[in-house]
């Protein structure tokens, strides 16, 4: 009795764990969108060049992710995750710094890039998956509204320094945060897997796993692909975006900042609603919901661009922000099996930062090229068409073996 209520709490412990770690990091990454423009007008960069900066941070995360994901699943959350947290917390602070181009790129995209593959949504929810077994979608939700809240409190400080510190001392400010708080939470809070379970509770040991290329070779898994894939363009498109969005349609800065804070605050009722949702009805319903709230987004943003249809839309948009984010872990477990968790999820969370990047950088291109977004907005709808096409068409039957690879 004792053990079991030692177990529930510390699983409570990790549950908060994983909010706080998302907390930061969220903050963090959407953090650039913010300063975006002051960024380009202090060291004389254009957005396109910042934005690559961003893309070469999505890249060099996203191909960091599957050695992430083997990583924990192989060996340790607990040291794959504290050594994420301490590249992270010097990159912030050294943003700070930055002088030049090579510099942006070095610490942005690299440095930074590498520390948060390991204290991303990913490792986050697989760390969930293993405490809450029979709750994973939901008890990954929780944590990954930790995405929300911190997107919505760090971004509005970092708004309210901006105007009197301004970018370079906020990330100072930032990073001293991360340090002090991620950092030992990374390294001594959290625990790799709950306390030994009776065989037969193991969820590893009882749900038999695809091995890796039947994984690779099924049509499951190249319809996750394509539909994280659409997520992630409009996701960081929208999150690099949206702010210098606002302010060229006459939107005042104050309110462009908070606009990307309060997305974060309604993607809390979306990624709860979602969690919910995949345990009572499977991953796929939540999705669905997703991408046909943003094909209505995407088709009206180009037509009406007034401030309170731009207030709407990043609000809406913001409802479906992290809607996606704690579906991987469901997907994967649901379609492949929990053995391999850690690298399915890290595989499909590459593809999702990988077409981040280029969502990214597209946004800065098109404006760079138009002065405007308007066609960029074009391209999203046609993404929210794919994504909605392939969750459709997939079914979360579990593989077992070539007999079942469609």
């Amino acid at each position: 009795m004792n053990r079991a209520l030692k177990r529930l709490d510390y699983s409570h412990v990790i549950l908060a764990s994983g909010f706080l770690v998302l907390f930061f990091a969220s903050g963090a990454r959407f953090a650039f969108g913010l300063v975006l423009k002051p960024m380009s007008e202090d060291l004389d960069i254009s957005r396109s060049v910042l934005s690559s900066a961003f893309t070469v941070f999505m890249v060099v995360s996203a191909l960091a992710m599957p050695v992430v994901g083997r990583l924990i699943d192989r060996y340790s959350i607990r040291l794959t995750m504290g050594g994420g947290a301490v590249l992270s917390a010097l990159a912030i602070a050294l943003m700070g710094r930055v002088q030049s181009q090579w510099e942006l790129f070095a610490v942005y995209g690299v440095l930074l890039g590498l520390g948060t593959a390991a204290v991303s949504v990913a490792p986050v929810s697989v760390l969930m998956s293993r405490w809450f077994p029979t709750r994973r979608g939901l008890a990954a939700s929780a944590a990954i509204s930790g995405n929300g809240i911190g997107q919505l409190v760090i971004i509005t400080l970092m708004a309210s320094f901006l105007a009197t510190l301004g970018w370079r001392t906020s990330y100072l400010i930032l990073g001293a945060a991360y340090a002090a708080v991620v950092v030992p939470i990374a390294v001594a809070v959290v625990r790799s897997r709950p306390p030994a379970a009776p065989q037969a509770q193991t969820p590893s040991s009882a749900e038999p796993s695809s091995a890796m290329g039947d994984v690779l070779r099924s049509r499951s898994f190249w319809l996750l692909a394509a539909l994280f894939a659409a997520c992630g363009a409009q996701d960081f498109f929208m999150a690099t975006h949206i702010v210098a969005f606002a302010q060229d349609q006459g939107v005042s800065d104050l309110l462009a900042g908070n606009i990307l804070a309060f997305m974060g605050l309604f993607g809390l009722a979306g990624v709860l609603l979602a969690g919910f949702l995949a345990d009572a009805h499977g991953a796929s319903k939540p999705t669905l919901l997703c991408f046909v709230l943003r094909i209505g987004i995407f088709a009206y943003i180009p037509l009406f661009q007034d401030t309170p249809s731009i207030v709407a839309v990043a609000l809406i948009y913001g409802f479906t922000f992290t809607m996606t984010a704690p579906l991987t872990v469901v997907f994967a477990g649901n379609i492949f099996g929990t053995e391999r968790l850690g690298t399915v999820s890290g595989l499909i969370n590459m593809v999702h930062q990988v077409a981040g990047g280029l969502g990214a950088v597209l946004g800065a291109a098109v404006f760079d090229w138009r002065d405007s977004y308007d066609i960029a907005f074009v391209l999203m709808l046609g993404l929210a068409i794919v994504g909605a096409a392939a969750t459709a068409l997939l079914s979360e039957r579990r593989l077992a073996g070539d007999s079942k690879l469609k």
